[in-house]
């Protein structure tokens, strides 16, 4: 392997707000959707070089980088985008509370696909708007579209969005050419833009194809702003940057004015330098990486058939965030995850973070060196022993 992931790298005292929340030396925690890997040595290069500078004032993103935004999405995915559509921000997140400002009006409707990314409440509580939940079906271990609902919910003519996560996060959905056609055409029927959330597009695993909602064709593209950024896929979540894209030019001047009301106009050197690099240079890094959380995830489905058999996995085909069906064991989510932080120390996401639909689940960070995720799986089915001997001696 060129690229060392087995590698512990110490971010204990570092800041890291995964690894340095709670005082606790026993503390694993995999549940922040940050990777516990170097980024690729191209990125790290750069930034070094950019550090010894010393001077880090206000920062002009140059040609070049919409270059390498451009150059990346034909290249990997087929999607030509214009560089006129390209609006940078500091993150995905408020990116979206900036478009939920730009596109609608306080009491409008937001469609969500729950369970979903926490931030999609807080983003549309924050602008006052109101979240419509389109719930996924759950079966066999995987989620599906509720289509009928979906044209239910948007044919509410206060809903005005629908916010689209692509790849699902934390149902670890890669949704199908066909299955985001049919989004799109329920949507544009009931006159709901859509915003596609692709902050995890590059992390997709073999037999599943990651596709831009926006490359569909003209129609989609049209009725649809994309969000986008490294941050996941290089692990840049720190440097704070990320790109909004649209077509429209009058929707680029809605989104403008909501970027600079909401004080967000602004990149730092390090998210441009990063960007550059990550683009132009780390793409052979990025396949080893896929390659290894692969490696995670079939390790862990192996460990749970062999020792948790009553714990489905839900099957992943992008993202590195599994999906854990706990019901079986005799606390809901938010009560597992409290026992399993201060017995154990192994600290996961509760489902219920995610929504009603995310009760009985819990959320693994599997991005990390393959003996940490050992240890966790190891704690995990301690921990699930111990409430089982527990229940049997009432």
């Amino acid at each position: 392997m060129k690229y060392n992931f087995d590698e512990i790298v110490p971010r204990r005292h570092t800041c890291s707000y995964k690894w340095d929340s709670l005082p606790d030396d026993r503390l694993l925690p995999l549940w922040v959707a940050d990777m516990d890997f170097r980024t690729a040595p191209a990125v790290v290069k750069a930034l070094e070089k950019r550090v010894r500078h010393g001077i880090f004032g206000y920062t002009y993103v140059p040609e070049a980088y919409y270059e390498a935004v451009v150059n990346w999405f034909a290249r990997r995915h087929g999607w030509r985008i214009e560089k006129e559509w390209i609006m940078y921000t500091s993150g995905v997140v408020p990116a979206l509370s900036v478009l939920i400002k730009a596109l609608t009006e306080p009491g409008d409707g937001v469609v969500v696909q729950t369970p979903v990314y926490n931030c999609f409440f807080s983003s549309i509580r924050n602008n006052g708007c109101r979240m419509v939940a389109n719930p996924l079906k759950y079966e066999n271990r995987t989620y599906h579209i509720d289509f009928d609902d979906l044209e239910r919910k948007t044919a509410d003519p206060s809903v005005k969005l629908m916010l689209l996560c692509n790849p699902h996060n934390p149902a670890g959905r890669v949704w199908t050419r066909e299955e985001l056609l049919r989004v799109g055409d329920i949507c544009r029927r009931n006159q709901v833009k859509v915003v596609a959330d692709e902050i995890h597009c590059e992390l997709v695993f073999p037999g599943h194809t990651y596709t831009p909602f926006a490359s569909l064709g003209e129609e989609y593209l049209q009725n649809s702003i994309t969000c986008l950024s490294p941050s996941k896929a290089f692990n840049l979540a720190g440097l704070q940057i990320a790109n909004i894209v649209s077509c429209d030019e009058e929707v680029r001047k809605k989104i403008d004015r909501a970027i600079n009301i909401n004080e967000v106009c602004d990149v730092n050197p390090f998210g441009v330098t990063a960007t550059l690099a990550a683009y132009n240079e780390g793409e052979d890094w990025l396949v080893q990486l896929l390659d290894y959380l692969k490696a995670n995830y079939d390790y862990l489905c192996r460990f749970f058939h062999t020792y948790l058999p009553q714990i489905p996995v839900t099957e992943l085909e992008g993202t590195y965030l599994v999906w854990t069906d706990c019901r079986a064991l005799p606390f809901p989510s938010d009560t597992l995850q409290s026992r399993l932080r201060m017995e154990t120390g192994l600290w996961l996401n509760s489902g219920t973070m995610y929504g009603e639909e995310g009760e009985g689940f819990l959320r693994w960070n599997i991005a990390c060196p393959h003996t940490m995720l050992q240890d966790a799986l190891i704690r995990f089915r301690g921990f699930v022993a111990s409430l089982t001997d527990k229940t049997d001696k009432r």
